[in-house]
């Protein structure tokens, strides 16, 4: 049965798992506050701190690299411990870490230093709560249920992404980022209070990983991605648009601030709509997929939202006409997740449960080094070439990755709900 097929039948199981409603309610009011700071921390670097295009590049790269280095081993880590606890003590790390950014902005304290230290800190424990996210949600939910519940969590975040930004972008001009930071770090906390009062007895941890090396470990992660042939196939797609996107993210709001002239506050609202988009994308997903198939949907996302993102270099001012195509990039997001979705179940329907950390961490591992590897090239060429020629460049990486995900066994890919991504393939 296909998923759009089966969305109706299988809707009211997951309605009626008290432990997946408790990690959505946690995971939403976390990205609710993540949303939060992602407008207002680099909101503060600019109109606080007055950072340069090289600073917001800096940044950006001081959440990447300590993700970076950590990646696979959290990946060894998340397979070898219970992921709940994981999940709890990196929400309560976080909320910590980041209460320190108002706690020094209220004493006059506050540096690019301590933005890029608590950055740093967070984004470890950022890492190994991504990793164990993804590889806890299979422990509460049937297999076949898991496209449903990552449709019913992209949106659910893409209503956080409605109310995040606009709110942020108000709290921000009204009362301040540091306002903001602080509601982010109150919302880790009730993310880990839904995640402690999940009841389900999670697998325990398979021992003899136990007693492997790390090296070898982390080797197994990285071959079964390699010799599988969809995984495969997506690791340059996934290079190339992150490659992207990370160029094209790092240098949006310099560029809707200072080059442009748009206000905070309408930047939120801007980036609200977003939400809108991404919401409308993860509701109709499953019968995109259902209709085209999952990997010439993937494709089409790709490719819609790689169009949308060049409506921003092309907008000159923040008037009528820049403001429509900033919206236009922000709906473009509702083919990102087309795309991501999809992406994600493949994720964690293709390997065994023992491998699901380190194939993840391996994932996220290229992930993070095409993010690093987009972030600097950013800022160099951003004062090379300028901010507009950047965006530019980003935005045109999606378009490549769906090149190659048509010319891969992608386009004939027409489920995601695999046990083995060999017997994957429709005519």
């Amino acid at each position: 049965m296909s998923t759009a097929d089966a969305s109706s039948t299988r809707w009211s199981p997951l309605w009626r798992n008290p432990d997946f409603l408790k990690l959505w309610s946690g995971s939403t009011i976390s990205q609710f506050g993540s949303l939060v700071i992602a407008v207002a921390l680099p909101f503060a670097a600019i109109l606080a701190l007055g950072a340069s295009p090289f600073q917001m590049a800096l940044l950006r790269t001081s959440e990447i690299i300590p993700a970076l280095i950590m990646a696979l081993i959290a990946g060894v880590w998340v397979d070898r411990l219970k992921r709940r606890p994981i999940l709890i003590v990196t929400d309560l790390g976080r909320a910590i870490l980041l209460a320190t950014i108002p706690a020094a902005a209220f004493a006059h304290l506050l540096t690019m230093a301590q933005l890029y230290a608590v950055t740093l800190l967070a984004a470890v424990l950022g890492i190994f709560f991504d990793v164990a996210y993804r590889s806890y949600l299979p422990s509460i939910v049937a297999k076949e249920e898991l496209a449903e519940a990552n449709s019913k969590l992209g949106a659910s975040a893409s209503v956080a992404e409605v109310g995040a930004f606009s709110l942020a972008g108000w709290m921000v001009q009204v009362l301040s980022a540091p306002i903001a930071i602080l509601i982010d770090a109150i919302s880790f906390l009730f993310s880990a209070a839904f995640v402690w009062t999940i009841s389900a007895a999670e697998p325990s941890p398979h021992t003899e990983a136990a007693r492997e090396s790390l090296g070898r470990e982390l080797t197994e992660g990285a071959l079964f991605v390699l010799n599988d042939p969809i995984l495969r196939a997506l690791v340059p797609a996934i290079a190339i648009g992150t490659f992207g996107n990370s160029m094209f993210g790092t240098e949006y709001s310099l560029y809707a601030l200072r080059a442009l002239g748009f206000k905070p506050a309408l930047l939120g609202v801007i980036f609200a709509i977003g939400g809108i988009g991404s919401l409308v994308g993860a509701l109709i997903v499953g019968r995109i997929s259902n209709r085209f198939g999952a990997g010439p949907t993937m494709i089409a996302g790709l490719v819609l939202w790689g169009l949308g993102e060049l409506c921003v270099p092309i907008a000159r001012h923040a008037n009528t006409v820049g403001a429509a195509l900033m919206i236009a990039q922000q709906l473009s997001d509702g083919a990102g997740m087309l795309y991501y979705i999809n992406l994600t179940t493949l994720r964690q329907t293709i390997p065994p449960g023992s491998m699901l950390g380190r194939v993840n961490a391996t994932m996220r591992f290229l992930v993070l080094a095409c993010q690093l590897a987009g972030t600097l090239a950013s800022g160099i060429l951003a004062e090379i070439i300028g901010l507009r020629a950047t965006l530019a460049l980003g935005a045109s990486a999606n378009l490549l990755a769906a090149g190659w995900l048509a010319a891969s066994p992608i386009r004939n890919l027409a489920d995601v709900n695999l046990s083995s991504s060999y017997a994957a393939h429709a005519p």
